[in-house]
Formats: structure tokens, sequence, C-alpha cells
């Protein structure tokens, strides 16, 4: 493959003696280091004037897709836009220059909008308490877990060694729960893609130490059950856990608490605005029902009689730590930020659009793209891929040619209930327009796959990487830019 001169390895570009300059920017004096911890020769770094670093990560910069660079419609993602302004507060000096073993009395400002966030959080989730602390949903369904742990071994109840899960939910759930130290029991989806209460009920008993669910699902339809599940969960002595994911619609409207719910997380990275991908920064805040509070992790954030906050470093009842010190602060500041800028009406109309652009999504593309689960849905919603698939024309094709259009392509073959699931998520920060280009693109895509077949299959043509042979790039992987 042919490579523009600025594709190649910043490396590739080098010339010895070539040199960019910049001002120095010297906090301290200089400092002698000794002579055991110097470099014996100088590093092999690259050597380039200005104008080619410029233009080199310039470039470079434009191969990266985001929610700044085009739609995004992940399903199960809430891949939605970051007001700038929510990053500009994160990144304040002010905050950025903090330091976690400042002693509580230079804090309290830091340590009140915790407290702060910890409330609203709880007042969204219907929840007694929440816990900052987890840096990701991930590490909150495992936090979760730990609490639903440390609850069942505070009433002596060691017999509860398993914990069932959908067949429909997010990979992170059975492999939270089996870090956590429980057998996984899948339970039944229905064709609606709701969970099948009679197979729930035939596999609770005194072994079950929770049921996680999300809702709603990852068919983007609303559990109706979820009160007789509760009940039925209750009444065999487990606990119900719900899977924050897909919050997103619930804003205002219902609260997992209300319902039921024991135990939650919030990927505050989806619901509230904050940086999502490339391994963070995210946040996985979790919630408890009253009487699981003193399980959540430390440190806690405290309250004096004078009025005054001081952390609590640990307690005889809590589960220990699961990060260092208090999770990922300036990530708390972004989704403080947006609750405030948003309030309660505005949470609840986000919750309301995003149903809103996904139905709006889904019914102009059903007669092309098969719907597996009519009606209704909430904040997204799955394909069975394409309704013509006389041309062999797949989803892993479908996505490939969006790429060509200037989409990134929304989540394939997940969930694992239809064997070509396209699912796709609007979210509520995109404008109609774009909506309607999205459409577009789509039935553009759909009509290429029956009148010119080999044009999809063979996409992408216009990405930095272009089609590859999948079985070719398993089995015999290039993995030096230089074999490219």
């Amino acid at each position: 493959m042919n490579r523009k001169l600025y594709d190649k390895l910043i490396f590739d570009l080098s010339c010895p003696g070539r040199r960019g300059y910049d001002m120095p920017r010297r906090l301290y004096d200089d400092i002698e280091l000794p002579d055991a911890v110097l470099r014996q020769q100088a590093p092999a770094l690259p050597e380039v004037d200005e104008p080619t670093l410029v233009r080199h990560y310039t470039n470079q910069s434009t191969n990266n897709f985001g929610v700044d660079t085009g739609f995004y419609p992940l399903g199960s993602c809430t891949m939605k836009y970051n007001p700038k302004i929510n990053e500009s507060l994160g990144a304040d000096p002010v905050i950025a220059a903090l330091h976690p073993a400042q002693p509580a009395s230079t804090v309290q400002g830091a340590l009140k909008l915790y407290r702060m966030l910890e409330n609203m959080l709880s007042e969204i989730g219907g929840m007694a308490e929440f816990t900052l602390n987890p840096f990701a949903g991930a590490h909150g369904e495992l936090t979760g877990l730990m609490v639903i742990h440390a609850y069942h071994d505070s009433r002596g109840d060691s017999a509860r060694t398993r914990v069932i899960v959908p067949d429909s939910a997010h990979g992170t759930n059975p492999a939270s729960a089996m870090i956590a130290g429980y057998e996984v029991i899948e339970v039944k989806s229905l064709a609606d893609g709701t969970v099948d209460v009679d197979d729930l009920r035939s596999k609770l008993d005194e072994t079950v130490a929770a049921v996680m669910m999300t809702n709603p699902n990852t068919t983007g339809m609303f559990e109706k059950n979820i009160p007789a599940i509760a009940d039925a969960v209750h009444a065999a002595g487990a606990l119900l856990y719900y899977d924050g994911a897909n919050l997103n619609p619930m804003l205002g409207v219902a609260r997992p608490g209300d319902m039921g719910f024991d135990v939650m997380h919030i990927n505050l990275h989806k619901t509230f605005s904050t940086p999502h991908g490339g391994g963070g920064p995210g946040a996985g805040p979790v919630g408890v029902r009253k009487g699981l509070e003193e399980f959540l992790p430390s440190p806690r954030i405290r309250r004096r009689g004078d009025g005054s906050l001081y952390v609590e470093q640990t307690s005889d009842t809590a589960l220990g730590r699961v990060s260092s010190w208090f999770g990922n602060y300036t990530v708390f500041i972004k989704a403080f930020a947006y609750i405030l800028a948003m309030g309660a009406d505005g949470l609840a109309m986000a919750g309301k659009l995003a149903t809103l652009n996904a139905n709006y999504v889904m019914n102009a593309l059903k007669d092309v793209y098969l719907l597996p689960v009519p009606g209704p849905c909430k904040h997204e919603f799955v394909f069975d891929g394409l309704a013509d698939k006389s041309t062999g024309v797949t989803t892993l094709n479908v996505a490939k040619r969006l790429l060509d259009l200037g989409f990134h392509a929304p989540t394939i073959y997940f969930p694992l209930l239809f064997h070509e699931s396209l699912m796709i998520e609007p979210t509520e920060s995109e404008s109609r327009e774009t909506l309607d280009v999205f459409i577009a693109a789509m039935r553009q895509i759909a009509r290429e796959a029956a009148e010119t077949p080999d044009l999809v299959k063979s996409a992408p043509h216009d990405t930095p990487a272009v089609h590859p042979d999948d079985t070719e790039a398993a089995l015999h992987p290039k993995v030096k830019f230089s074999d490219l």
C-alpha cells in the first residue's frame, strides 16, 4: 500500500541534525542527578523540524473518530456529545492541582462537591446512598457484587454462590460475577427480548446471591415485569442488581430503586456526558438501598456535628478499598456540572429525546432492515441485519460501508439473541438533521446491497486502512507498520 508522506511513522521522517524549538517551561531550578541514574547514551528519538512534527501529528489525529468528529451511534454505549464547558471546569488548575492527601480542612469545597454528587445520584437512582470510588462501569459492577457478597456474609449466609444473568446481558455482567467469586447461571429471554420470568423463577433457590438485570434491556425494550421479578428474587433471599448502562432513557421518568432494585451502578461516562472510550477516564458510582450503606467501600466522606466534612478511611463493615483515594475526581466535576446545567426538567427531557430519536430512526429504516422486536423502543433498538439477505451482504459489510459514508458503525453482533444484530443508539444530543443524513446513508447501503452487493462487501474504500481479508488477518497478522 502506498502511504502518503505524513502517514509514515515519525521515525521514517527523521533526519539526523533536524531540530524544532520551543520556549522552556521551567518550574524548578536546575537539579543535579547522580551519575548512577543518568543514561550513558542519548535515546534514539526521531529528529525532525517543527513543520514536520506538527503536520505528522495533525494528520495522525484525523485518523481518530469520536463524538467530536461525527455521529457515533454505538448501541448500549450512549456516545453523546460532551459539553466543552464541563471539560474546562474539570481542567481548571484550582481543581486539577488538588492532592488527595491534603488535609480535609483545606479541601472542604471538593469534599462538599463529592457529597452533593452522591446525593444527586441517590435521588436520581432512588437509592439511599452512593459511593463514587469505582473507576468504570465494569468496576462498578464488581463493587456492587462485592457489596452483595458482604451483605450475605454479614448474615452468615455462605451458601449463596450463584448469580443469575439474562442471556441478553452485557458481557461485563457474567465477567464481573465470576471475578467476584460467583458461579453464573443464565436465564432465557422471550421473543420480545424481555426476561422469561417463569425460567427465572425455576432457577431461584437458597444458593442464589443476586440477579443482575438491565432496564431497558439490550434490545432497547422496557422490562415490564420488574415488580414480579423483584418479589420473586427477594422471596428467595437474593438481591436484585441494576446494570446502569441503559439508565439514559429512564432519567426523571423512573428510578431503579422504586422498582425494587437493591444495588446499582451508573456509568457517568454514558448517562451524564463525561468522556467515554480509550480506556477512560471513566466512573461507575455504586448506589445501594437503605440497609446496605454500611457495606460500601472506603474511604467515605462524613459530616461532623459542626457541619465540616472529614474522610473516614475505613470502618468495621465496609468491604475495603476498590480504588486509590476517591476515584476519578475530575470526571465527577464534569458530571456535576452537567447535572446542574440540565436541572431536573432537563435531565427528564434528555431521556425522552433519546427515546424519541431512537424510535424516529427505527421507524425510518424498518422497511429495509429486519426488526426482530416490533413496537416502541427506548433509547436504542436492534435490527437483525438487512431485510433482504438474498445477496449475502452481512451486518459486518453494512458496518464497514458506513465508514465510507462518514459514520462510525453501530454496535454489531450484539446482543447475541439475533444472528445479524445491528444495535443503534442515537442519544438525545443528535439533531434531526444529523439523524436524517444517517438514515439516508443506511438506506443507500440497503439499496447498494440489493443492486451492487460487491461494492458493500468490499468496503471500506475510503479509510486509512481499506478492506482487509478478515481470515488472512486473523491467521497471519501483520504486526509491523513497515509490512503494510
